[in-house]
């Protein structure tokens, strides 16, 4: 780290001053840390609060999954003395930019660390409730009996599957933005994936966990700081149990309800909350659903009385329509990357909270 303590002359400090400088946390050198998406920027922010700010390398809008640098995200990645990000399988391009960018880093891949709860990819159309098993779901350390993850394995984590040689994601190459322009289905192209959702931010035990494993990370590089790192951390994961509480509370009075969602990005958020979708209009946000997969989806919302299809928004309302067309189904947009919030400590909990509450409104 080069970075100077001073910019002006010692001289220019009066004495009493400058010795309470350099006898406080200010001698300190705070790690420079560059985090990818902003849930995840948000729980660093939480952990640096007092002492800190990391920088955010994919700025609100952007697709994780393919995304140009600007000089200023490449310079954070360059000048980064600890790197926090979820992992190739949800942005396959920065495993590059890392190895060449921060070398020197120490790098947190969240999606490897020991205890970091993964599901795995969903391929079809349709959901059936047996998928989350959502009445035995239930994360012990928040309290919430119901919601335990048990069933899908976690003690192992089976990192090893989700091998990194796999990461072509041939379906991420796209404009997020755009998707009307390349035309092609997820029946129709090569989707090359790890074994896991990436979305692993809307499980709040994940994030809970995280915190406790970031303020290590930072502890490491800069001891002298680490009592309000973990203190930070302390106060992030009381604040998380709260939020699980007043989540549960925005959808028990719409439990039973049945949605859909545009794409499957939010199984962890479904098992953490036993509230699952009955289906995705597309397998994922890089590709365009096919007609027969806008038909499963069509026949489920008709036939089962589908009261909400969840939209985002970055994705073609006119396909969401489609999907409603003759029905009595509501729509809603959700957004898992909080893309309409400041950037922060506060941006995790009021994501997770707009999530609940739009799911909550339109059933």
């Amino acid at each position: 780290m080069s970075r100077k303590l001073f910019p002006f002359p010692l001289k220019l400090f009066p004495f009493p001053l400058l010795f309470g400088l350099m006898a406080g946390t200010a001698m300190a050198e705070v790690p420079r840390v560059a985090v990818d998406v902003a849930p995840v920027h948000s729980l660093v922010a939480r952990v640096m609060a007092g002492v800190g700010e990391p920088g955010l390398i994919i700025q609100p809008g952007g697709s994780p999954h393919e995304y140009n640098l600007r000089p200023s995200e490449a310079a954070l990645l360059q000048e980064a003395d600890i790197v926090v990000w979820v992992g190739p399988d949800l942005t396959p391009w920065m495993e590059d930019a890392v190895a060449t960018l921060s070398g020197d880093a120490a790098v947190l891949t969240l999606m490897e660390a020991e205890g970091t709860a993964l599901l795995p990819f969903r391929e079809g159309a349709l959901f059936e409730a047996h998928d989350h098993g959502g009445e035995e779901h239930g994360h012990e350390d928040h309290g919430h009996d119901d919601h335990a993850h048990d069933d899908h394995g976690h003690d192992g984590h089976a990192h090893d599957d989700h091998g990194h040689d796999e990461h072509a994601h041939d379906d991420h190459g796209h404009d997020e933005h755009a998707h009307d322009a390349h035309g092609h289905d997820d029946h129709g192209h090569d989707h090359v994936h790890g074994a896991s959702d990436p979305h692993v931010w809307l499980s709040p035990a994940n994030a809970a966990l995280w915190l406790d494993l970031i303020a290590a990370r930072l502890s490491s590089a800069d001891p002298a700081n680490a009592g309000a790192y973990f203190a930070n951390a302390a106060a992030g994961k009381a604040e998380i149990d709260a939020l699980v509480t007043e989540i549960a509370a925005i959808l028990d009075p719409v439990r039973g309800g049945r949605f859909v969602v545009f794409h499957d990005a939010y199984q962890y958020f479904e098992a953490e909350f036993g509230f699952p979708a009955s289906g995705a209009i597309s397998l994922s946000d890089a590709s365009d659903p096919s007609p027969a997969r806008i038909a499963e989806i069509q026949a489920r919302v008709a036939e089962e009385g589908i009261a909400c299809v969840l939209s985002e928004p970055q994705f073609n309302p006119g396909i969401v329509a489609v999907v409603m067309e003759g029905t009595a189904a509501q729509t809603a947009v959700i957004d898992p990357l909080g893309s309409a919030l400041a950037p922060g400590a506060e941006l995790y909990p009021a994501m997770m909270r707009a999530m609940a509450e739009a799911l909550a409104g339109c059933l």
